[in-house]
């Protein structure tokens, strides 16, 4: 008797450890899927200023030490110095206007940080005109404050298109 008591304590004990266990993973996954979400939403609300040319909102998603590798090689580091490749240069037909569409992100359980990982493309004129250059990012992610903020991206030029291909890579 005493045999079946202790095994039916142990029974119920891995039943509520089961439990337990599966809600601190489910908690966990929301928590992952909201702040998932919150960064998808930034960089749809960030890819919007970059079509209206709002520059000090484009920068807003940046942290201060923001680092950089643009497409073709270039590096740059800080939030004024990458702000400055979105003012505009030249006739508005002339500029290019950059959107970036997230494949997958990834956010760590265990610190405030995710990776991201995407397509871009380079629109001349418009967010919706030709596209002359295109290829693949990824971004790091840190959450600071309750908000995502992008601490570093590289983009990598893989295609391009009319004068597109006539911008000069850094080998």
């Amino acid at each position: 008797m005493q045999r079946l008591i202790a095994r039916a304590v142990i029974v119920m004990v891995a039943t509520t450890l089961t439990f337990l266990v599966s809600d601190a993973d489910a908690a966990g996954q929301t928590s992952s899927s909201a702040d998932e979400a919150a960064i998808r939403e930034a960089r749809i609300t960030q890819n919007q200023a970059i079509a209206a040319q709002d520059l000090d909102r484009v920068a807003t998603f940046w942290t201060e030490d923001v680092t950089i590798r643009r497409a073709l090689g270039q590096a740059l580091t800080g939030q004024a110095a990458y702000r400055k490749i979105f003012e505009p240069i030249g006739s508005p037909t002339s500029r290019v206007i950059y959107q970036r569409e997230a494949i997958a992100i990834e956010v760590s359980p265990h610190w405030p940080l995710a990776f991201e990982e995407g397509t871009w493309t380079g629109h001349l004129g418009t967010a919706v005109g030709p596209t002359v250059i295109g290829g693949r990012y990824s971004a790091q992610w840190v959450k600071r404050g309750g908000r995502w903020l992008i601490r570093s991206e590289v983009f990598v030029a893989l295609t391009c298109a009319g004068a597109g291909c006539e911008y000069p890579a850094i080998p």
